[in-house]
């Protein structure tokens, strides 16, 4: 196994980790934005507030977005398994 294969599976395994992970990010991004516009409109400044709205979108996102995910590292791991006999011999 050359250096050139180690980084490039390093590249995809990271390409993968974000693209999995970013729906969940976005969600509680755009979750704790809607709640911190809320808070500075009422004027409530309340830290465990934005935590329960954060954990249902992040769970709606998880559903909503679940099978692509599963899907995408399955696939990702079936071409990495495949690979093995190619990156031995």
């Amino acid at each position: 196994m050359t250096p050139t294969t180690v980084i490039e599976l390093g590249r995809q395994a990271i390409e993968v980790t974000l693209m999995v992970s970013a729906p969940l990010f976005l969600a509680a991004l755009v979750t704790g934005l809607i709640i911190s516009i809320f808070q500075a409109a009422t004027q409530i400044n309340e830290m465990t507030l934005s935590f329960v709205p954060k954990l249902v979108a992040i769970f709606v996102t998880l559903v909503l977005a679940g099978p692509w995910m599963i899907t995408l590292l399955t696939d990702f791991i079936r071409r990495l398994f495949e690979s093995i006999p190619a990156m031995i011999g």
